[in-house]
């Protein structure tokens, strides 16, 4: 009819599984490079790059699903289990970080009575009723010490 040669289904399946696999499985490499992104940004509390990382690792995941077309799904399930522990051990290890901070920055009670007695008194603290006060910044928000750290949308 068309004078051209025709191609069967069979081959046409071959020839697209022969290159959608490979994209399934760089797919699923991404989802997991992006899961470990996002596992340690939980664990750290950056909540705007784990936002990115699980955003990016949803490109990656539906790139995994291309190799679905050849029946073989081992891509995809792997960036799914990638995410799913990025969750489980960014969890653990945030409460294991927060565990470390807080017995870092307590200090006991009697240890900050002791110091703030031993300190001697000198004539220009006496004179100048801001010179023993933290510094605050032109906003009038007090300044932080590097241990501190901020909570967002918790």
């Amino acid at each position: 009819m068309t004078g051209g040669s025709r191609m069967s289904t069979l081959a046409v399946t071959n020839t697209l599984a022969s290159f959608l696999v490979p994209i399934g499985i760089a797919g699923a490499v991404m989802a997991v490079v992006c899961a470990l992104i996002t596992t340690f940004a939980l664990a750290r509390g950056s909540a705007g790059l784990a936002g990115g990382g699980a955003g990016v690792w949803i490109v990656g995941a539906l790139l995994s699903l291309c190799a679905s077309f050849a029946m073989l799904w081992t891509p995809f399930l792997i960036a799914v289990g990638a995410l799913v522990a990025a969750f489980v051990v960014g969890a653990v290890l945030r409460r294991l970080f927060r565990g470390v901070t807080l017995t870092r920055t307590t200090v006991p009670a009697e240890t900050q009575v002791h110091a703030a007695v031993q300190e001697p008194a000198t004539p220009a603290a006496e004179a100048s009723p801001r010179a023993g006060a933290p510094r605050t910044p032109a906003r009038s928000i007090p300044a932080r010490a590097i241990t501190e750290t901020v909570r967002v949308a918790s």
